[in-house]
């Protein structure tokens, strides 16, 4: 089978992809002007502008039994990434379950390749919610001082490591090295920067320092790594497993094995990808946030009981639709297993994360209380997922 490109498909079918930057040429590797500029808009005041994007619609889907009450929006535009850990999403869009609980409400989708940018997009309109890892939305809420964003759902835990050369043994041969993440302020940026401070290695936002951390596109990731360019990466599926199993990548850091379920009270799991949505948006609209909900938790649910090939071809399928390409069988297996499908954001490792912002130069200490809104999820799923104190549920 063909593998995932960043480039846009010739025929993307029903999204638009957006990738970061994409106006901009590329950052040569090991360039140093401009991060330092990028990360004060990470920690500064208010959000980014998002570059003009389109929406199109997203297809014909089935029917819903009843359309939303209340006061349901004309049409929701939904943003995710084509990646692995965003199963829930491109199962939601390309199945119908979204669509399906939509109604009458028209839903258009982005396709995205990392955080930051889809929080632009949020931020400045271009979409109305967003599947998205937790770092960057605990950015946004810090800057907006809380009201830009809430997080009304998870999506995914699990399916990030860092992958390295093979000769590559701990964490003290990396003194020296290149590394790369997917883009400056993403959740496994963030990752890597906290955990190399924990190994006693300082780094900074520009490249500099005793490991140099290179935010990068994955799909350049794999073509710099394969190069002898990079070193490793901290990545998030199917891009660890692209690297371990086509480029010769061995895992150094699996992110579960750091996690012994003291804050989250589930060991092994950590927030990967979660739903959030634009706190405009959703008080304008509670019943089209609820109709999303509704999708999101049967695409959950049918990632969870579906069976392992059936689950592979569903999502690789929609790969090729969001992304241009489909997977080879043994990456998206391997990726499979490494995630866990879960409509709980584990909020109990939020201070955390946002700790772990801090330490990374990428955010700044803040009170993250109403962060999440989970009374809907609640709702819809009969459930009691909690929001650790720092929202409603």
């Amino acid at each position: 089978m063909s593998e995932p490109t960043e480039k846009s498909p010739q025929d993307a079918g029903n999204s638009t992809r957006i990738v970061a930057g994409q106006a901009a040429p590329k950052r040569p590797l090991g360039l140093k002007i401009g991060i330092a500029a990028a990360v004060l808009a990470l920690v500064g005041g208010g959000a980014a502008v998002a570059s003009a994007v389109n929406s199109t619609n997203s297809g014909t889907a089935p029917a819903a039994e009843a359309a939303p009450a209340g006061n349901p929006a004309a049409e929701l535009k939904l943003g995710y990434f084509g990646n692995v850990t965003h199963a829930p999403a491109l199962v939601g869009v390309s199945q119908g379950h979204i669509a399906g609980e939509l109604g009458d409400t028209k839903l258009s989708t982005q396709v995205f390749n990392a955080g930051p940018a889809a929080i632009e997009a949020l931020n400045a309109g271009a979409i109305d919610a967003t599947y998205i890892g937790p770092n960057p939305a605990i950015n946004s809420f810090v800057k907006s001082q809380g009201e830009s964003i809430h997080i009304i759902a998870g999506a995914a835990a699990g399916g990030a490591q860092l992958v390295v050369k093979p000769e590559i043994n701990s964490a003290a041969d990396l003194k020296g090295k290149t590394l790369a993440s997917p883009q400056l302020g993403g959740t496994q940026d963030v990752a890597l920067r906290a955990w190399l401070s924990a190994q006693g290695y300082k780094t900074n936002v520009d490249g500099s320092g005793d490991v140099a951390i290179n935010p990068t596109e994955n799909a350049q990731t794999l073509k710099l790594f394969q190069d002898g360019k990079l070193d490793g990466a901290w990545l998030p599926e199917p891009w660890a497993s692209r690297l371990v199993l086509t480029a010769g990548a061995k895992v150094l850091v699996d992110e579960k094995d750091l996690r012994d379920g003291f804050l989250s009270g589930k060991p092994g799991e950590f927030p990967t990808t979660i739903l959030i949505v634009n706190q405009k948006f959703a008080a304008e609209h509670p019943d089209t946030v609820k109709a999303l909900l509704k999708g999101h938790a049967k695409s959950v649910d049918w990632l969870n009981g579906a069976a392992a090939d059936e689950k592979a071809r569903v999502i690789n399928a929609a790969l090729k639709e969001a992304a241009g390409a489909e997977l080879k069988a043994d990456v998206i297996d391997r990726s499979l297993k490494n995630i866990v499908f879960t409509v709980d954001p584990l909020a109990g490792t939020y201070q955390k994360l946002l700790a772990d912002g801090v330490t990374a130069g990428t955010t700044k200490q803040a009170d993250i209380n109403g962060i999440f809104d989970l009374a809907a999820l609640n709702e819809v799923t009969a459930g009691t997922t909690s929001a650790a104190g720092l929202g409603k549920e």
